[in-house]
């Protein structure tokens, strides 16, 4: 085609100002008026310019002169033209030149299929590339690199093995940019080994085949192979760029080769990437988890700052190594650039408030959320749920959970949770029960946290259930279900399913072992509980302050002195772990318990912080063991200075002066309650039965079937007397007579629970029975004659430990 004088003349006005725009409407009209030539190349030229300008309005100037001057454009033009339209997103200028562009070929379908791809729609692409194949225009390697993006866009990457099987039919495997779409298809459904024999058949490998299969095998895990793949391309000579050194740096993650993420870093400095934002970000991630947070602080530091990827991910990473602190300081530095948070950034920084329990600052982000307009989204919604459970106002969380539109399993998970921790067990459980309701499938974290509140609630049969539940979603073999299982078994008094379960366990942490120890140890097993001490030393698994706890109150509980001091001593000696409250509580009440009240004092002396409360209780509960009131005194008045209504420590008080039969002291102790307004907890013992919890104080009439139970009671008394039961008169601690409190004995919670459970309970089963006080020393005669007369298992948990009473015998050996 000969261009005119004119034509040509244009054409370097345009290259002269730089801009299409600064030639008007005006002076093209003027002079195309005069011109007769038609030149479709200088067209297409000048809209390519205004592509380059990004000036939609010259594009469509030229357009009207090019429709005033009547003269068709060539097909070249008329495709640059199309481009033109789809740049600027005017889909419907482009769809109707296409419809009537008078030629139209491969180059055309291509051009709109991926202006509507680019622009989400998906099935106008489609339409038209299907159109392509159907009316037999010729199919190139744009048209397989346009269909294979465009799959994956739609999700359909699973498909992407017939459009593979054209490319081979057409020979076009080979090609580098076909095979690079190909492999980015195969890489996205997750077919590696599919990827690999691509990219091994392209036959000119450039920078984008190498940098898609190392991204292929970081995005699938395969982390090994995609380091030796770049060790391989740069022995080839290929320099990284920022998408393959973020790829390795990945992977680097995923194996924890930190220091091999070092190296990467090294090349991403010499390559001058280190700024660009994808590896910077990959960088902050790798340091971040090696937890080298100081490393992660100062790389941030010298990013730009003008992508939010970079805050976010720094607040969150802070958030999660507890440095909440300096989350929120990163969140206000934050909030004073121009950078607008999203809801992933409110998300990290509500887990800071979280961790610290400050629900003045997660009210003040709550204010910011609803501001933006992000309460709704579901990810900040729960953030703020959980901020409010945490510190103790779980009405607005319910409230939040209430408004909530969009609930996924962590909606309801957070509820469940912020129950739990708040001791409604109840409540928890009744959610859980409504979220099976709605078919949300729960997860490991929902399974523990119920039989958590079974625990607490030592409601062994939805624990049960709840395990039922866990075999049949395979949720029983994860390790935190599992040590919840163990833990609520043990608390139930099924001592021997919590041992099977940790024995089906396929790998055990520190948790499995503190839990299933501390559960013999509360059951008074001690000679279990520390042979399974002994066999956690020869694994993996180190002990912990737990542990001790476990240990050391496994000796308390059975008495063993000489254990009790080496294991006491090995804590720091043999394993560097500074003895905690918990421990100095387990010594000073072993001690106190078998007598040795100077060695105990003593022990309280060297506590190198201020004894608490606990320790002092200890002491107490063994000085009314062994009335030595004297001693007892001074432990309730170290007691009483902390916790003035301490109730426990007034009623052990009165108990030990009604046992010396000083009245007058009794009356001034309970004068002394009243006057502050202490009441005395009073003796509570349940009993489950069928799901139904049955309660009963000392004393008790008001269950339906009182009459029954003081029948079985009576029976129980007449049957005890022939088998030698003696009561033990002493443990009344009030001035009447011996017959009356012959009659209280029997009067006494546990009794009227163990004759419900006796009536209602099936022979088969155990009955279990929990109390909120210690056993008397009476009941605990009376109940081991009974469990030899009815032939029947009974589990009583007292406020300290199981007794498992069967056979005339209890597993505390009679010391407790």
């Amino acid at each position: 085609m000969i261009r005119t004088v004119y034509d040509t003349k244009l054409l370097r006005l345009v290259a002269l100002h730089g801009k299409a725009k600064s030639i008007t409407h005006c002076s093209y009209s003027t002079h195309f008026h005069h011109q007769d030539a038609f030149d479709s190349y200088s067209y297409a030229t000048m809209l390519q310019q205004a592509i380059q300008n990004r000036n939609p309005n010259s594009g469509k100037s030229f357009h009207c002169h090019i429709l005033k001057r009547g003269a068709p454009l060539d097909l070249f033009a008329q495709n640059v033209l199309l481009n033109t339209y789809v740049h600027f997103h005017s889909f419907d200028d482009a769809t109707k030149l296409f419809d009537e562009m008078p030629l139209i070929n491969t180059a055309s379908f291509v051009t709109l299929a991926n202006g509507f791809s680019s622009s989400g729609q998906f099935h106008h692409a489609l339409h038209l590339l299907l159109r392509l194949f159907r009316e037999g225009y010729e199919v190139n390697q744009f048209v397989f690199t346009t269909l294979l993006k465009l799959l994956v866009r739609m999700e359909l990457a699973d498909t992407s093995w017939s459009v593979h099987a054209y490319v081979y039919k057409l020979g076009h495997h080979s090609d580098p940019y076909v095979g690079t779409a190909l492999l980015s298809a195969y890489a996205v459904c997750g077919n590696v080994g599919a990827a690999r024999a691509v990219f091994d058949g392209i036959c000119c490998k450039d920078m984008v085949s190498w940098t898609g299969m190392v991204a292929c095998y970081a995005e699938n895990y395969f982390h090994e192979d995609a380091l030796l793949l770049f060790c391989k391309m740069r022995t080839m000579g290929y320099a990284p760029n920022n998408f393959t050194i973020s790829a390795a740096l990945k992977s680097c993650l995923g194996l924890e080769a930190f220091k091999v993420g070092k190296s990467v870093h090294g090349c991403a400095l010499k390559a001058c990437y280190d700024r660009d934002l994808y590896v910077g970000t990959a960088l902050l991630e790798l340091y971040a988890k090696s937890g080298e947070i100081a490393e992660a602080q100062q790389l941030f530091e010298e990013m730009p700052k003008d992508d939010l990827i970079p805050w976010s991910l720094m607040i969150a990473r802070y958030a999660q190594s507890e440095k909440s602190r300096e989350a929120l300081e990163l969140f206000c530095r934050m909030r004073q650039s121009s950078v607008v948070p999203n809801n992933f950034t409110f998300a990290s920084v509500l887990q800071a408030c979280t961790s610290l329990v400050s629900l003045n600052l997660g009210k003040q982000i709550h204010s910011s959320v609803l501001k933006v307009g992000l309460d709704s989204n579901v990810f900040v919604s729960n953030a703020l749920m959980d901020v409010y459970a945490k510190c103790g106002e779980i009405e607005n969380s319910v409230k939040l959970f209430i408004r909530s539109e969009e609930k996924n399993e962590v909606t309801w998970n957070t509820i469940i949770v912020g129950y739990v921790q708040l001791g409604d067990g109840e409540k928890a459980l009744n959610l859980f029960s409504n979220m099976l309701g709605y078919d949300i499938q729960p997860t490991e974290v929902t399974y523990s946290s119920v039989l958590r509140a079974s625990s607490s609630l030592v409601s062994l049969e939805p624990g049960r259930q709840i395990h039922s539940l866990t075999i049949k979603t395979m949720y029983n073999k994860d390790s935190v279900v599992a040590n919840s299982l163990i833990d609520m078994y043990a608390k139930c008094g099924r001592i021997d399913d919590a041992r099977l379960t940790f024995d089906k366990m396929n790998k055990r942490n520190e948790v499995s072992w503190n839990a299933i120890i501390c559960g013999y140890s509360m059951h008074g097993l001690s000679t279990e509980a520390l042979n399974l001490f002994d066999m956690m030393q020869k694994t993996n698994c180190k002990p912990n302050k737990l542990t001790f706890v476990g240990v050391l109150s496994a000796c308390s509980n059975a008495g063993l002195l000489d254990k009790g001091r080496t294991h006491f001593r090995s804590m720091l000696q043999d394993y560097g772990i500074e003895p905690c409250i918990e421990h100095y509580t387990c010594m000073v009440w072993l001690l106190g318990r078998l007598g040795q009240f100077d060695e105990a004092k003593n022990l309280i002396g060297e506590i190198p912080f201020q004894p608490s409360v606990m320790v002092w209780r200890a002491l107490l509960g063994a000085c009314v063991i062994h009335k030595n009131l004297d001693l007892g005194k001074v432990c309730a008045k170290h007691v009483l200075e902390m916790e003035p209504h301490d109730d426990a420590t007034h009623v052990l008080l009165s108990n030990m002066y009604a046992t010396e039969r000083r009245w007058d002291r009794v009356a001034s102790v309970r004068k002394n309650m009243k006057r502050i307004k202490v009441k005395k907890e009073p003796g509570l013992s349940w009993v489950e039965n069928q799901g139904v919890v049955h309660y009963f104080t000392v004393g008790d009439t008001s269950h339906p079937d009182i009459k029954l139970i003081y029948a079985m009671l009576e029976w129980l008394n007449k049957k005890s007397r022939e088998a030698g039961y003696v009561p033990d008169c002493s443990v009344v601690l009030l001035n009447v007579e011996d017959d009356e409190k012959e009659r209280l004995l029997w009067a006494h919670s546990e009794r009227l629970a163990l004759a419900f459970g006796l009536i209602h309970i099936p022979p088969a089963s155990s009955i279990r029975i929990i109390k909120n006080l210690r056993i008397c020393v009476d009941c605990h005669a009376a109940i081991k004659l009974i469990s030899k007369i009815v032939k029947r298992e009974i589990v009583i948990r007292d406020i300290n430990r199981f007794h498992h009473f069967q056979h005339g015998i209890c597993s505390c050996g009679d010391y407790w």
